[in-house]
């Protein structure tokens, strides 16, 4: 496998590091009606996660461990602002994943663009409508 799936990789892993510890906070917000949805990304992003270290382990590579804490991109007092939050994270790791599709092929392209797909879905759901071209967009 490429130095780049690597690296992708990597930089895929670091971003659900940064995602677990954002669903933290975002759980911790959430209005009640939304808290099973927040705890169900948490969960998804917890097991991708765990996969991707295992996945950079197998294309030689040695898995970071998470930060202690992360900085977030604004305040989160409100539900509101846990629902934008959410929002930044779904789209983050969209970008990482479109990143590891360019970078790889096979089986683990494949993989990453079913993650790609997941997370464009809840960032749709939590936005409350859909962008063109997930993944690249947040980067325009």
């Amino acid at each position: 496998m490429s130095t780049g799936a690597l690296q992708a990789a990597t930089a895929a892993l670091a971003a659900e590091h940064a995602a677990v510890y954002g669903y933290g906070v975002v759980g911790g917000r959430i209005d009640a009606a939304r808290r099973a949805e927040a705890a169900a990304a948490h969960d998804a992003h917890r097991a991708r996660r765990d996969a991707l270290a295992r996945m950079v382990r197998d294309l030689g590579g040695k898995p970071r461990a998470a930060e202690a804490a992360y900085a977030l991109p604004f305040a989160v007092p409100d539900s509101a602002s846990a629902v934008r939050l959410a929002t930044v994270l779904e789209d983050r790791i969209a970008a990482v994943y479109a990143d590891l599709v360019r970078a790889s092929r096979g089986a683990l392209a494949r993989e990453a663009a079913g993650t790609l797909r997941d997370a464009a879905v809840r960032a749709a759901r939590w936005r409350g409508t859909g962008v063109a071209f997930p993944g690249l967009a947040e980067r325009a």
